[in-house]
């Protein structure tokens, strides 16, 4: 049975000519159909550009113990260069994709300099005040309450207090530069926008929904501070 579902993955996943020759009446042929399908889907996405034949030709001698016509080393020394090549690739285009997130968010930060009423600090945190209020200003070690919400420069939301309905409380020294510094800077009862830096909030390494070196818009209402130090 085993060498019946083999030889139906293989038959099914590097033979599309004639896959509709295949026979598909037995449990085995339609699992080995099955398998072939999701294995042909992942060969194709991680071995782009491999040749079916040669696939077969390997498999078949592998399979029933014909003298391979490569020697184990060069099999080997094949994978891990292709392995190497695949790697080189994918950090070229993470180079690309982070040049390219950082050139703009940049752009996004600098229209956002220009905008009435936004200032920038020393750290290059940028905040526009929406509402001031009159109350205390929290310390980093303070524990403050928030109502607030998240975007991306192309203005998509990734978190909202607001859509969970209820605000949220957190010590002010446990979150990105750009809360800590920030926050600091709102008396209670105010609402300020913030425009944070990359390298002031996820980096390099992006967390979640947020992409590597993503400028991120907050806007935030300071509703009270619950305890301090």
């Amino acid at each position: 049975m085993k060498k019946t579902l083999v030889a139906a993955l293989v038959v099914s996943s590097v033979s599309l000519a004639n896959a509709a020759d295949v026979e598909l009446d037995s449990k085995e042929q339609k699992l080995g159909y099955s398998i072939g399908t999701m294995f042909g889907s992942r060969m194709a996405n991680d071995f782009e550009g491999m040749d079916l034949e040669a696939f077969k030709a390997g498999f078949d001698d592998s399979f029933n113990d014909v003298e391979p016509q490569m020697s184990i080393e060069d099999v080997q020394a094949t994978v891990q260069a292709f392995q190497q090549e695949q790697m080189e690739k994918a950090q070229r285009e993470q180079a690309k994709m982070a040049e390219e997130a950082q050139s703009k968010s940049q752009a996004w930060l600098d229209e956002k300099a220009e905008q009435d009423g936004v200032m920038t600090t020393d750290s290059g945190l940028m905040y526009k005040v929406i509402e001031q209020g009159d109350g205390a200003k929290p310390a980093e070690t303070d524990t403050v309450k928030v109502n607030y919400e998240g975007k991306l420069v192309d203005g998509t939301v990734f978190d909202s207090s607001y859509e969970r309905g209820e605000p949220i409380s957190f010590p002010l020294n446990q979150v990105i530069p750009g809360w800590t510094e920030g926050v600091q800077l709102m008396p209670v009862g105010s609402k300020y926008e913030f425009y944070i830096p990359s390298d002031l909030a996820y980096g390099p390494g992006g967390t979640g929904p947020i992409p590597p070196h993503s400028a991120l818009e907050f806007t935030v209402e300071l509703l009270g501070i619950e305890s301090a130090e």
